[in-house]
């Protein structure tokens, strides 16, 4: 796992070298995961072009995707974005745009994360949440899994922050691949490091400012014991990750697929 450095991204990295318990590794290059594209500077797309990027998986919700607007990379031929969204969606209320003030309050209750109920209940709250995302959206989270198996070339998953959606399948990706638990706790873990930039960049945004003014920066740590939590929870319950999934329509060619997309 290593950090990538960009002018606009801050939680940017490569899965490349996040070890599996039969040995083997992810190579690098095949699975990237960052906050969300926005802001991209034509270096930094450059810079994802050389990487060989071909896909993008945006797990923002409409309402997001609406606000901020869909990205530099849906300008790129050679690049396809698929969107999938993890979070129940609801008709809003067009946000007023004669006064930035008025933007941001409404903006600020009309994030689909706001007072959602997690349908899963467990002791450890982002736990809950990220076990509800299979719950309420297993479609959706299939997708993305069978996109990450299908891309041609590098794969990019991204949401806003870079941190629950995106972290929770990325650690479903790499634990069906037989990533060693421990490695896929460490990377979700990493966000952690860069958590004031990360919460300083969505700040910038009107969609995103009053949701995060006045809650300490602890409150979104991505903390080691959340991700064991998710996953324990999954392998108590079904036996494995990959049981888990198979219960939303994976299946072991998927798995197959998977495995020669990162290791081979």
């Amino acid at each position: 796992m290593a950090w990538l450095s960009f002018e606009s991204l801050v939680n940017a990295r490569d899965l490349g070298g996040t070890p599996t318990a039969d040995g083997r590794s992810v190579q690098p290059g095949r699975l990237l995961r960052s906050d969300n594209l926005q802001d991209l500077t034509p270096a930094d797309v450059g810079q994802l072009l050389e990487l060989g990027l071909t896909d993008v998986i945006d797990l923002r919700s409409d309402f997001e995707v609406t606000r901020e607007g869909p990205g530099p990379m849906n300008s790129e031929p050679s690049v396809r974005v698929h969107r999938y969204t993890f979070l129940p969606e609801a008709d809003h209320t067009p946000l007023p745009t004669d006064d930035e003030e008025d933007v941001a309050e409404v903006a600020a209750r009309a994030l689909p994360w706001v007072g959602l109920e997690a349908t899963v209940k467990h002791d450890n709250p982002y736990a809950s949440h990220y076990l509800s995302y299979l719950a309420d959206k297993p479609a959706q989270v299939a997708g993305a899994l069978r996109t990450i198996a299908e891309a041609e070339g590098a794969v990019l998953v991204h949401c806003a922050a870079g941190k629950d959606r995106t972290g929770t399948t990325i650690a479903l990706a790499l634990m069906l691949v037989g990533a060693e638990e421990d490695a896929v706790i460490d990377d979700y873990a990493l966000s952690s490091e860069r958590m004031q930039l990360i919460i300083d960049r969505l700040s910038a945004s009107t969609t995103y400012r009053e949701n995060l003014a006045g809650r300490p920066l602890s409150s979104h740590m991505t903390r080691p014991d959340t991700m064991r939590a998710f996953i324990d929870h999954l392998v108590e319950e079904y036996g494995s990750v990959q049981q888990a999934l198979q219960r939303i329509g994976w299946t072991d060619a998927d798995t197959e697929r998977l495995r020669a997309k990162l290791l081979d």
